[in-house]
């Protein structure tokens, strides 16, 4: 016998649509600052920046701003001054309203520079429970010992560092006249590696804070 199945009648009353779900935490992109944390004469960190820049901007997960230590003329003494207050202005919204960091810096005598160590303690509440990513560059060491001294400075302040790094081993060498790498393929795989992990922390972070506020 044919079977026919028809469309089932019921007079029970027809819900409302239901609304379509707001964005999920994770498709909303994150604001990166990329910090760039030398303010030498003749640095070559604009190089490096620029180059980890274009990675940054390759992703649709991520929306960075720069702000270079150089641009930042933050006194020295962590005393507020008409200078400080200014200088704040311009710099303290900006790390406020990072999801996470990407710290560049370069190796001075087997550690960071201290304009970059200036900005960092000028701030507190806004590295907290955010993630950071470092980038270095340097001699023969790619300015590895900087960024180890940099993990123990934002463990003390309530942040993380992912584990993954970006190095470059005798940077000026590393890159041709045009700032390009002269081995765009092993940076270029170790940068995303590092900025994977950078939002799966960031993305982490942020929704556990939406679940409850940091009391660290």
């Amino acid at each position: 016998m044919k079977t026919t199945t028809t469309a089932e009648s019921s007079s029970a009353p027809v819900s409302a649509p239901v609304p379509a779900p707001a964005a999920a935490a994770a498709d909303v992109p994150l604001r990166v600052v990329v910090l760039v944390g030398s303010n030498r004469q003749g640095r070559f960190g604009p190089v490096v920046a620029e180059w980890l820049l274009g990675r940054v901007r390759e992703r649709d997960d991520l929306v960075p701003e720069v702000v270079d230590v150089a641009e930042i003329p933050l006194p020295t003494t962590l005393s507020p001054s008409p200078a400080a207050t200014a200088a704040l202005a311009e710099v303290t919204p900006k790390l406020a309203a990072a999801d996470a960091f990407v710290v560049l810096t370069p190796e001075y005598n087997h550690s960071f520079p201290a304009g970059l160590k200036n900005l960092i303690d000028w701030h507190y509440a806004e590295w907290r429970a955010k993630p950071v990513a470092l980038v270095s560059y340097g001699g023969v060491s790619g300015g590895l010992r900087a960024v180890e001294h940099l993990r123990q400075v934002f463990a003390e302040l309530h942040a993380v560092t992912v584990r993954d790094t970006v190095s470059f081993h005798g940077a000026s060498a590393a890159f041709d006249e045009r700032g390009r790498p002269r081995d765009p393929a092993g940076p270029a795989a170790a940068a995303k590696v590092m900025l994977d992990q950078l939002v799966w922390w960031a993305q982490a972070l942020r929704e556990a804070k939406r679940a409850r506020p940091y009391g660290g």
